[in-house]
């Protein structure tokens, strides 16, 4: 007779949260097409909460020991919906719609991106080199689409006015994101050692800097993520060649 197996609650409830506010974002969005500009920047806010909770599900369940391939495959699947469909639905209700087929087009490179990215890393994630990930990270690439989104709105810029900008900006995301150039993980950092006492006051000023206006420092920050891959890239090629 099979035994059942239970599954983990804590971070399990962690992913769902994250879901959650992925879900909500995509309803947003689309009732942000009907009921004005200020719903895509609540569905932006809501792409960024589920964001910390997805980096919240793991590190919590790696602290516990409570991590499981069925808490793994459902972190996965809860990503799709986070930074797969909810930054895509996002800014396509916000602009792309305004370019026809280009627009669905660019969304649909997005999402097709992040579906790649996670069965990717879900394949390699027991081989992987946990310092870096191989091409952008799906969560990092929706904070930055929600960022730019939330910037835009809060700036008073119609979304038919930077719609071929952004279309340029999804579709770069979305290949960044299958690429195969590497981004910094962050993934060892220590949450358990001891820490010199300006450290935490350098994460002070960090918060206080993030608070004068959040959507433009964050992205700020997340634009120099993203570029940050492909600059690197460049610069270990070209040494190589130099060699």
């Amino acid at each position: 007779m099979t035994q059942h197996k239970g599954i983990f609650l804590l971070p399990n409830i962690l992913t769902t949260a994250g879901l959650l506010a992925g879900f909500f974002s995509i309803i947003t969005a689309t009732r942000g097409v009907y009921q004005g500009e200020g719903l895509f920047e609540v569905a932006a806010i809501a792409i960024l909460v589920s964001g910390l909770f997805d980096g919240l599900d793991g590190r919590v369940a790696r602290l516990t020991n409570t991590q499981s391939e069925f808490g793994a495959q459902y972190d996965s699947l809860s990503d799709v919906v986070a930074f797969g469909v909810a930054p895509a639905v996002l800014v396509f209700s916000w602009s792309l719609s305004t370019l026809g087929k280009l627009g669905w087009v660019a969304a649909f490179v997005y999402l097709a991106g992040a579906a790649l990215r996670l069965a990717r890393f879900n394949i390699q994630r027991e081989v992987a080199d946990s310092n870096y990930f191989i091409g952008l990270a799906c969560p990092a690439a929706a904070y930055f689409l929600a960022s730019a989104v939330w910037t835009l709105v809060d700036s008073n810029i119609q979304g038919e006015t930077v719609a071929f900008s952004m279309v340029s900006l999804t579709a770069i995301c979305g290949l960044l994101m299958v690429s195969s150039i590497p981004y910094p993980s962050f993934k060892n950092a220590d949450l358990k050692a001891t820490v010199p006492l300006l450290a935490i006051m350098a994460a002070a000023l960090v918060f206080a800097f993030v608070s004068i206006d959040p959507p433009k420092v964050l992205f700020f920050l997340t634009t120099i993520y993203v570029v940050s891959g492909p600059i690197l890239w460049v610069k270990k090629n070209s040494h190589r060649k130099v060699k």
